[in-house]
């Protein structure tokens, strides 16, 4: 398992930022809809390994399929850096989007696919 580390990130223009503690020794790729036409590659955390930088009146929620998920994109840029929602256990999440965390190297990482579709 990898080490858990604190990381800064945020959106394409920099409006959005945001620092999380995680480690990335289990990266999910989704094949849902949505996250297979972004290609984003999340990490997961509890709300307490996370915090918002700035940005917060920049974002715009986008919910689909059973509005059981936030995905909180840039409204200048558009990118999603995060989403937040509940596990199937109902404990709160919020889902990192690991190619907006500055400084990593995302082709190195172990990726963990998950099936969306099927949900």
């Amino acid at each position: 398992m990898a080490e858990a580390r604190t990381y800064e990130g945020g959106c394409h223009c920099g409006k959005v930022r945001f620092k999380v503690t995680t480690d990335l020794g289990r990266v999910a790729t989704c094949n849902c809809s949505r996250c297979h036409k972004i290609g984003a590659q999340f990490t997961f955390v509890e709300p307490a390994q996370f915090e918002l930088l700035s940005g917060a009146d920049a974002l715009v929620d986008y919910q689909f399929n059973r509005k059981i998920i936030h995905h909180l994109f840039c409204s200048n840029c558009g990118v999603e850096s995060f989403a937040g929602g509940n596990k199937p256990d109902g404990t709160e999440a919020v889902a990192v989007n690991v190619r907006c965390l500055d400084g990593v190297d995302t082709s190195a990482l172990t990726l963990t696919p998950v099936d969306g579709r099927s949900y």
